[in-house]
């Protein structure tokens, strides 16, 4: 059993660290070729972030583990929300004032209901990814013309007032690598990394995500079969947080630096590559039965996160400490509920 522990607790890490690598490597890459930074928040960054769910899902699905696959997309959406959200909420106000917001929280409410009447219809299978899959391909032409469509307009990874300055030139304790990861902020210049680097990052990410994903899958079966715990709860609790570590990190740090349009654009954004790109990636792959728990519980919390989001979303509001505590505790209460009332085979 000790070892199925360090098998979930190493590939979560792996996810953390691979998936961090390849979101630097790619925004890099996009920077260094002059591609918009709005089409790099809607689409590399928030897939890149979103990559450890897709390894786990896909693994969980190919390992006869699908209540693994559907829960760590559905408990991911639920805790990048009301966790990823909130905890940073408690730091400092956040601002929901980017252009893209309410037209992309649309886009996420849209799926998320989407997603909800595909799982009333039966099981998730070919044509379910097919049509989640083409309305990927939809969103992401969509981005790329609003993003021509409007060049100067302040896009979610974009600085406002606060942002940093230039780095200084690399000294030896502080290596031109290491200052050239950070994404363009206005009128900061990023140092210019070489492509050799930018291609390690990437292919290191790339060949350590599957790794991570096969440690945290036969993991967190294991451990949930010795605990009689459904594969569904431990999918929507511990996998969905530790591959959602990324979306935390990236919007810890931009609260810190007072990026507002980081946290709410890259967490709609994730949100809506998990429903879109991963289930319809999966899906394709592998059948995914939707257990009764799903239809009667964890998708209409899902939901019900994206309704609390909504007024803040589509006025431009703040979320603020005090509606950070209620996502961190509606969160807190879920998963209270989940493993309550619902640990035993799945039933709540």
């Amino acid at each position: 059993m000790s070892a199925m522990y360090l098998y979930l607790i190493g590939g979560l890490v792996i996810l953390l660290v691979c998936g961090d690598f390849l979101v630097r490597g790619a925004a890099s890459l996009a920077t260094r070729y002059g591609i918009s930074p709005l089409l790099i928040a809607l689409t590399i960054v928030a897939f890149g972030t979103s990559a450890p769910e897709l390894l786990v899902s896909v693994r969980a699905a190919l390992a006869g583990a699908p209540g693994i696959a559907l829960g760590n997309v559905v408990g991911s959406n639920v805790a990048n929300i009301l966790l990823i959200l909130g905890l940073p909420a408690l730091i400092l106000p956040i601002a929901c004032t980017g252009r893209t917001v309410p037209h992309n929280m649309i886009i996420m409410m849209a799926a998320s209901v989407l997603l909800i009447v595909l799982c009333f219809v039966g099981t998730l299978g070919v044509w379910q990814g097919v049509l989640l899959l083409s309305l990927l391909v939809a969103y992401l032409v969509y981005s790329g013309w609003d993003a021509r469509m409007h060049p100067y307009d302040p896009p979610p990874l974009a600085a406002g007032e606060d942002a940093i300055p230039a780095p200084a030139p690399p000294s030896d304790s502080f290596s031109a690598e290491t200052a050239a990861h950070d994404l363009p902020h206005g009128d900061v210049k990023p140092l210019n990394l070489s492509r050799r680097i930018i291609a390690a990052k990437i292919l290191f990410g790339i060949a350590g995500l599957p790794i991570g994903a096969h440690l945290v899958v036969d993991g967190g079966t294991e451990i949930a079969h010795a605990f009689g715990v459904s594969d569904a709860v431990i999918g929507l609790s511990l996998i969905a947080v530790g591959t959602s570590l990324p979306e935390l990190a990236t919007s810890v740090m931009a609260v810190f630096r007072r990026n507002d349009d980081v946290v709410v654009g890259n967490i709609i954004g994730s949100n809506i590559m998990n429903i879109l790109a991963i289930l319809g990636v999966t899906a394709l792959i592998a059948p995914l039965p939707v257990a009764p728990d799903f239809l009667s519980f964890h998708l209409w919390v899902m939901l019900g996160a994206v309704v609390m989001l909504l007024p803040m979303a589509m006025t431009g509001g703040k979320v603020g400490r005090i509606a950070g505590a209620v996502f961190l505790s509606a969160y807190g209460a879920y998963l209270y509920a989940m493993f309550a009332f619902g640990h035993v085979n799945g039933v709540v």
